[in-house]
């Protein structure tokens, strides 16, 4: 482990990434969630481990851009138990019906990219009734991925994982339908996603609405830079959530990676207003960017308490690095 010293003097060997925020801090942050990960029950029992959209998922999308960052040579070995866990259960496809199944099949095809993983993406599609054309995916009362509408969310990041050269085929197309069909009903959290997503896959959101959205974020972007929570809704209410005021480290850093993406307004200066409330917010203690959950009050210190740093440290790094995320190391 380095000392903070070699940490720090590290960081002097990287200004390009800035001297206000440290990526070996941010790294060794993520690799720790990860170790936590591999050995907690409850992310064990069927898929070992399994990815979650807020640790397992955005730790895939961020680490290889830290990777390249910090000159590391090879991939992680929580990357690659991760790749994997996945690979493991390529060959599982019923029941079709699981949330679990589709979950993983669109994961796996974002990740991996292997004829095998996109050939059980499309045989779990969904073929009729109102989500024709998606995926199963998890409702468990979890803003803001595991809800009743993240069946949207799941759909964005299965886009996002269609090679150019599949666009025409019938179940992409099938796909766009879907999106098309219910984005206006999405949080602006959700339509951030599909915004992403068309980056790649322009037909999935025309022009115009994609204009839209991103006027619809930077109206709700605070004077500091930063967007709040429920600036990304609307969202369901949770009784037993914490109180939170103030901008909010993943809605930041989400929306400000996302725009960035979406290409058009790199140059805009709320953009750099965004990224350098981001560059300010690291902490220095444990290296991430400190989030709450939506949902209820955990304990402190818990594994559950720091889902949504997680997120919000991974996507702060992206944003921060201004680098695409990488389908695969």
């Amino acid at each position: 482990m380095l000392s903070r010293a070699a940490v720090c003097f590290g960081l002097l060997a990287l200004p390009a990434l800035g001297a206000d925020w440290n990526p070996r801090l941010a790294a060794d942050y993520l690799d720790s969630r990860q170790k936590e990960w591999f050995v907690w029950p409850r992310a064990n029992a069927a898929a070992k481990p399994c990815l979650s959209c807020h640790t397992g998922v955005t730790y895939l999308l961020a680490r290889p851009a830290l990777r390249k960052a910090l000159g590391e040579d090879t991939p992680t070995v929580y990357e690659a138990g991760l790749l994997a866990s996945l690979r493991s259960r390529l060959d599982l496809k019923e029941p079709a019906n699981s949330p679990g199944l589709g979950v993983e099949s669109i994961l796996a095809a974002r990740f991996l990219a292997t004829g095998e993983a996109f050939d059980r993406l499309w045989a779990l599609q969904i073929r009729e009734g109102a989500g024709k054309g998606s995926w199963n995916w998890f409702s468990l009362n979890q803003d803001p991925w595991e809800m009743p509408e993240s069946r949207f969310y799941g759909a964005a990041l299965a886009a996002m994982a269609i090679p150019a050269k599949d666009h025409g085929r019938p179940e992409a197309q099938e796909l766009v339908g879907y999106l098309n069909r219910e984005q206006a009903a999405q949080s602006l959290h959700n339509r951030l996603m599909l915004l992403w997503a068309s980056a790649g896959f322009p037909e999935a959101l025309p022009m115009a609405e994609r204009r839209a959205i991103v006027e619809e974020v930077w109206k709700k972007q605070q004077a500091d830079g930063s967007w709040t929570m429920d600036s990304l809704g609307p969202f369901q209410a949770h009784a037993h959530a914490p109180h939170v005021e103030g901008g909010h480290a993943y809605a930041t850093a989400f929306a400000a990676y996302v725009i960035g993406q979406a290409g058009g307004d790199a140059a805009n200066p709320k953009l750099a207003r965004a990224l350098a409330w981001l560059r300010t917010h690291q902490d220095p203690d444990c290296g991430c960017w400190q989030a709450v959950s939506m949902n209820e009050q955990y304990d402190a210190g818990s594994m559950p308490s720091k889902f949504m740093a997680d997120a919000a440290t991974s996507f702060a790094v992206l944003a921060l690095l201004g680098t695409g995320a990488p389908t695969h190391p």
